[in-house]
């Protein structure tokens, strides 16, 4: 099969890009991007055939960065006709799926529809100038009303959760089929406890690393522990997340909270390797690979009860479903002060990810939908 991955950007290491990248070696495919940094993403995407497509868009470097973002991405995939052969077009990160305006045989994989202009919307609003919002009112008005139209015209969707497939029906009224991602398992490790927790996310406000902080505190407030938070994951150069950086930084206040910003796969990995347990505070998050990561590690993995992870966590078993960063504070002493039921709950969770959360469960539904979307079934 002939499948063309589209997606705006490969310049930062998440969820979505190590999705990308196995479907991408799974079918030898190629990948139409507007922005490629080989030395900020995942080192694998060299091996792969990436196409820079796209041009600039007049007007659009007068606007603040991520509107300039979106009507860049925007202007490009509406317009852009696939003159290569090919039997699936396969976007992801949205607006990446208007590629069906001017294509067919369009299998979308949603990570989750823009939560800055849907659900959190009004989150994203409040850090905004005046002049600002009266522009991202205009654009996500915009963006609504075309969204909508390309969707209901697209042959197949694929949502990565439950939650996912709701927003989709939600927002675009379009029916969509749950797969989950998957996670390579074999790589992580347990290699004991170093003593603190983590939290390995994307530095943007939507990961509420404050919650985690705010946790932490408390339980080192009432406890006295030594053990440390470790706060890693990308920080892109938008001001808005820089912004955010810097927020976080000041409400830490303590030597026992530690920041690393952009680290590599390897010290990833290895901090997953040698953690205490890893916490998780997404609002509201569309699934959730760092929980299934955690759970490869054999680490408990503490994360709020909302979103993605309400689905692949099991209170009790493989970790904690918290309602309150007083609730998380009381979840990190019992993990801390119990190595034993941290070493129980690691060892189910790690059960859990090898037999729902592999590859090859993966693929062998997302190939199921990839082969009707080629031959031709829903195509206009």
């Amino acid at each position: 099969m002939k499948l063309l991955i589209i997606q705006p950007y490969l310049n930062i290491k998440g969820g979505v890009e190590r999705v990308i990248l196995e479907i991408a070696k799974h079918y030898g495919a190629t990948i139409y991007t507007t922005e490629y940094d080989k030395n900020a993403t995942f080192e694998g995407f060299k091996d792969v055939d990436i196409k820079i497509v796209g041009k600039d868009v007049p007007l659009a470097d007068r606007l603040p960065y991520r509107a300039s973002q979106g009507l860049r991405y925007g202007y490009n995939f509406y317009h852009m006709k696939i003159t290569d052969d090919y039997d699936v077009a396969n976007p992801h990160i949205s607006p990446s799926e208007w590629i069906r305006h001017k294509n067919e045989r369009v299998l979308w994989y949603c990570h989750t529809p823009p939560r800055e202009v849907y659900d959190l919307y009004a989150v994203r609003m409040m850090q905004r100038s005046y002049k600002e919002k009266m522009l991202y009112a205009a654009m996500t008005g915009a963006y609504k009303v075309i969204a909508k139209n390309i969707v209901k015209n697209i042959e197949e969707v694929a949502a990565n959760s439950q939650i996912t497939r709701q927003r989709i029906k939600k927002y675009y009224s379009k029916e969509s089929t749950v797969i989950n991602p998957g996670v390579d398992y074999e790589k992580f490790k347990d290699n004991g406890d170093g003593k603190y927790f983590l939290y390995p996310s994307r530095f943007v406000v939507n990961k509420r690393q404050e919650y985690v902080i705010n946790a932490f505190k408390k339980y080192v407030k009432e406890t006295k522990s030594k053990h440390s938070l470790v706060l890693a994951g990308t920080l892109s150069k938008d001001p808005e997340h820089m912004r955010y950086m810097r927020h976080l930084k000041s409400i830490a206040g303590s030597s026992n909270i530690k920041f690393i910003s952009n680290p590599g796969d390897k010290k990833l990995t290895e901090l997953y390797s040698n953690s205490t347990a890893v916490l998780f505070a997404a609002i509201n998050e569309d699934f959730g690979i760092v929980p299934l990561e955690g759970m490869a590690s054999s680490k408990p993995v503490i994360s709020v009860n909302e979103g993605g992870p309400t689905e692949t966590i099991i209170n009790g078993k493989t970790g904690f479903l918290v309602n309150s960063y007083s609730d998380m504070a009381e979840r990190i002493k019992q993990i801390a002060e119990n190595p034993s039921i941290a070493k129980k709950m690691g060892k189910a969770g790690r059960a859990r990810v090898i037999k729902h959360y592999s590859w090859q469960s993966f693929f062998e539904s997302f190939d199921k939908l990839a082969q009707t979307v080629a031959k031709g079934k829903k195509s206009k």
